[in-house]
């Protein structure tokens, strides 16, 4: 079950990929740009005043995603959306269910092919950080159920906000 989770969740991070490809050349060799989307106020407040009730004390970024950095970490940066990554992760609801997590093993993915929050969230720390993410719809996954491909089970819920739990592993 866990590798059916972990595989919906590296299917999920592809299809959800906000950022758009960028056909001018760029520097870093990297051909995708950083996300621009802001979640609405009204989602920022709604996120915001769900910490306050579950007594958890955030920052609140620019776009509208709320973290806490839990180590900085010590090794090396991520220096673009093309970085690849090893990262251990928890995915889940502030009610503390979870909907996905990494075991024995890390996922390995570049920073495009994830949702808007990591990409503006995982530059924070380097390699060894935790981060732990608070996150509103619009830097999700939207307002759209996500399923499990087999079941067609209702896995995230239209409209949730999300709980994650990073450590990034590897930066390479």
């Amino acid at each position: 079950m866990k590798k059916l989770f972990s595989g919906l969740f590296i299917a999920l991070i592809l299809i959800a990929a906000s950022c758009k490809k960028n056909t001018a050349p760029v520097d870093t060799g990297c051909n995708y740009s950083p996300s621009t989307i802001v979640a609405p106020l009204a989602e920022q407040q709604a996120l915001e005043d769900s910490l306050t009730a579950h007594g958890i004390q955030a920052t609140k970024d620019s776009s509208g995603f709320f973290y806490t950095i839990n180590k900085p970490g010590n090794g090396d940066s991520v220096s673009s959306l093309c970085t690849t990554l090893a990262v251990f992760y928890r995915g889940g609801f502030l009610n503390g269910k979870g909907f996905d997590s990494t075991t024995t093993n890390p996922a390995v993915l570049q920073l495009w092919q994830v949702i808007p929050a990591w990409q503006k969230a995982i530059p924070l720390i380097k390699k060894t950080g935790d981060i732990s993410l608070y996150i509103p719809p619009s830097l999700g996954y939207g307002s759209k159920d996500v399923t499990n491909p087999s079941t067609g089970a209702v896995v995230i819920p239209a409209n949730s906000n999300l709980v994650f739990r990073v450590v990034i592993s590897d930066i390479q």
